[in-house]
């Protein structure tokens, strides 16, 4: 089971960490919404985070890199840093996923975690729902999503929020009370 609220120690005090989720098929919108909810929580002086997860392979290297000679040679992990970034490359190497709270575990204290697909895990979600790309709602088979964000009118018994007010989404994602939800 997964946590709704995850406790991690710090240097200074206990922080608690708020996971959202939004979920919605491809091409639904999912990362525009989150390009523009990230600012708009950023505004209220919060930190947040996002998990991303890719159903094919990615690679933010290139072939010839010796970043990519290092992996290739069988390297575990990689760490690049740079004065702008620093990312870690874990290679899985055959071994299953991380699980969501493994992943959460890996990232560092922040207020908030928007995850970006993740359909099935057990965490609140906020789905986009976009009646013209012809696709079926999830919300009415998954009962982790809370609310509903569309650009046209939908019949749900969920609240239902404007996709293209931030505003608006981000109070509801803030102001969702976490123990209210049931895994």
């Amino acid at each position: 089971m997964y946590s709704q609220v995850l406790s991690r120690e710090s240097t200074e005090a206990e922080d608690t960490l708020k996971v959202f989720g939004i979920a919605g098929y491809s091409g639904s919108g999912k990362t525009t919404l989150i390009e523009k909810l990230i600012p708009e929580i950023k505004s209220r002086g919060l930190t947040v985070s996002v998990i991303k997860h890719a159903h094919h392979g990615f690679d933010l290297d290139r072939p010839g890199k010796d970043s990519w000679r290092h992996r290739e040679a069988g390297a575990e992990e990689v760490l690049m840093l740079s004065s702008g970034r620093w990312v870690l490359m874990h290679e899985l190497r055959g071994a299953p996923e991380p699980t969501l709270d493994q992943q959460l575990a890996i990232l560092s204290p922040c207020d908030l975690v928007l995850i970006e697909g993740f359909k099935a895990a057990p965490v609140p979600k906020v789905e986009v729902y976009r009646p013209a790309n012809g696709k079926p709602p999830l919300w009415t088979d998954n009962p982790h999503v809370v609310a509903v964000a569309t650009d046209a009118p939908t019949d749900t018994p969920l609240p239902t929020l404007d996709v293209n007010d931030p505003v608006a989404v981000t109070d509801f994602i803030l102001d969702y009370p976490m123990e209210d939800f049931q895994a």
